[in-house]
């Protein structure tokens, strides 16, 4: 099972959000790049950034900047590490997924276009390919939470799972919104049931508190859980990335 440090990108910096509160935000470091270096070292598979300002529709850069900053940072990232990048975050247009693939980013992530408009995903896929294009479906209480969390729609997350799938996706990151960033475990249980109905390969985010949650979503490959995405864990040192990428080996006896 793959694992994905994360990181969180709002106005240029590296930050955690708690249940995507932007008011409850804690900064960890002014310079993603070199946290991007620091998940490389450590023996990083892939990294997940996310465009906070774009998922918000509060993207902006320094006048006269040539890209938004959190673009920039993308780029610096690209730069610094030879590790796949998962990149999403407000990402509604072809020319926008087009623009990130062209920074760096191996694929994109897409979420409130999901819900709103479909048919960019199909476009998305046709055009860039389903090995580059993931679905992100957030999920408050089973309902889909679109705009960076702000607003939940009334549209359950197995049933656009299921849709997205007929579509031609292969992937989706499926996140629990009331477990991130608050240690309080992955619903590995949810994960596991979304996986298996939808047909989808699922990366699991949300949650994650220690390398047994890592242990059990690795326990459940064959329903389709093929990663997690791990953020204030790794950087409240509650769990080492060793640790995580340990725990995700399957056992051989």
């Amino acid at each position: 099972m793959l694992i994905f440090p994360a990181i969180d990108l709002r106005r240029g910096r590296c930050v955690r959000l708690r249940q995507g509160d932007p008011t409850a935000e804690t900064l960890y470091s002014e310079d993603p790049a070199a946290a991007a270096r620091q998940w490389a070292a450590q023996g990083a598979q892939w990294l997940h950034v996310v465009n906070l300002d774009g998922a918000f529709g509060d993207e902006a850069g320094p006048a006269g900047a040539p890209l938004p900053i959190n673009l920039q940072r993308l780029a610096e990232i690209r730069q610094a590490v030879d590790l796949p990048i998962q990149f999403g975050g407000g990402l509604r247009r072809l020319e926008e997924m087009a623009q990130a693939l062209a920074l760096g980013a191996t694929r994109v992530v897409l979420g409130t276009v999901a819900v709103q408009q479909p048919q960019i995903v199909r476009a998305a896929l046709a055009r860039f390919g389903s090995e580059r294009i993931v679905i992100g479906i957030d999920a408050r209480e089973g309902r889909v939470a679109t705009h960076g969390w702000a607003q939940t729609s009334s549209l359950e997350a197995v049933t656009l799972a299921i849709a997205m799938r007929a579509a031609g996706v292969q992937r989706m990151i499926y996140t629990d919104i009331s477990r991130d960033g608050m240690l309080t475990g992955v619903n590995v249980a949810a994960t596991a049931a979304l996986a298996r109905a939808s047909g989808l390969a699922v990366i699991a985010s949300g949650g994650v508190r220690d390398a047994t949650d890592i242990a059990l979503l690795a326990g459940q490959a064959q329903a389709g859980i093929e990663g997690v995405i791990i953020g204030q864990a790794l950087y409240t040192g509650a769990l080492s990335l060793a640790a995580a990428l340990q725990a995700a080996t399957p056992k051989t006896t």
